[in-house]
C-alpha cells in the first residue's frame, strides 16, 4: 500500500514528515554549507514560523523546536595538504620511458 499525503507520494521519510507536518525541515535544521548571513536569515524566518506554530499547532511547534537544536552535519575541511601521488621508481638499467611502461 502506498502512503499518500496531501495528494503527493513521499519518496523518503524526510519528505513524508515535511508533507505530514507542513513544514520544511531544512528551515529548522539548516545546511552545512550555509554562510553566517544565510544562517541568520534562515533562523529569523524559522523563529517567526515557530511563533505561529505555537499558536496553531503546539505539537508540531515542539518538534520544530527540537529541530532548531540539531546541528547540520559538517563537511570535512581540507587539511591543506596535497593528496599523495604515486612515485615511479626507475628500474636499474631501464630508461625513464621504459620504466613508465613497466
Amino acid at each position: 500500500m502506498k502512503t499518500i499525503v496531501a495528494g503527493r507520494e513521499p519518496v523518503t521519510p524526510t519528505e513524508f514528515i515535511e508533507l505530514a507536518l507542513g513544514i520544511d525541515l531544512e528551515l529548522f535544521t539548516g545546511s552545512a554549507t550555509e554562510s553566517a548571513m544565510e544562517r541568520a536569515a534562515r533562523l529569523d524566518v524559522a523563529h517567526e514560523v515557530l511563533a505561529e506554530l505555537r499558536e496553531s499547532d503546539p505539537e508540531t511547534a515542539a518538534y520544530a523546536e527540537t529541530l532548531l537544536r540539531t546541528l547540520p552535519l559538517k563537511q570535512p575541511r581540507p587539511s591543506g595538504r596535497r593528496p599523495r601521488r604515486a612515485v615511479r621508481r626507475l628500474v636499474k638499467g631501464c630508461t625513464a620511458r621504459a620504466a613508465v611502461a613497466v
